[in-house]
């Protein structure tokens, strides 16, 4: 499984190069997975690559949006969680994946997301993703709320984790 994991974030990275994007950070030591987080100055080029051209202006809360790519390992959850300082938006590259979704902190049912398939989550929703059979891939954008104090990881109120975080 490390080797597939490796070959599959090597391959990811290799296609966001190709793309022309400028790669900020990749962390592949989550328990789930792990992510890729793009230039905020490229977020129309990945609105345009990962989104059909979705207006980053259009986007924006607080003037600041953040690209990622998600990788999240079959058989795997996210932890359940909410932001108080941001939006997302994930669109699924490769699925599919099981998303749970609830504006409380009881779980709700989990939601099949196939390819190209998008799920706009609210700030302070609660929220989980799910890899079912296989690797899922899933871009997201985030989208800041408070222009102050921008989102970032410490930003997760997790309610339940299944790797004790």
């Amino acid at each position: 499984m490390l080797d597939q994991k490796k070959e599959l974030f090597d391959s990811v990275a290799e296609r966001l190069k190709t793309e022309g994007f400028n790669i900020v950070n990749r962390d592949e030591t989550r328990p789930w997975g792990g992510f890729f987080v793009i230039d905020e100055d490229q977020a129309q080029q990945f609105a345009n690559v990962y989104f059909d051209s979705l207006n980053v202006d259009d986007l924006k809360i607080s003037g600041k949006l953040s690209p990622k790519i998600l990788i999240v390992a079959p058989k795997t959850r996210l932890s359940w969680q909410y932001h108080h300082r941001r939006a997302e938006i994930w669109k699924v590259v490769n699925g599919p994946v099981g998303v749970m979704t609830n504006e409380t902190d009881d779980e709700g049912h989990v939601q099949q997301l196939v390819s190209k398939e998008t799920i706009r989550l609210k700030q302070g929703e609660r929220h989980r993703l799910i890899g079912l059979g296989d690797w899922g891939i899933v871009s997201e954008i985030w989208q800041h709320t408070d222009p102050e104090n921008p989102s970032d990881e410490s930003d997760i109120v997790r309610v339940q984790d299944d790797f004790g975080r």
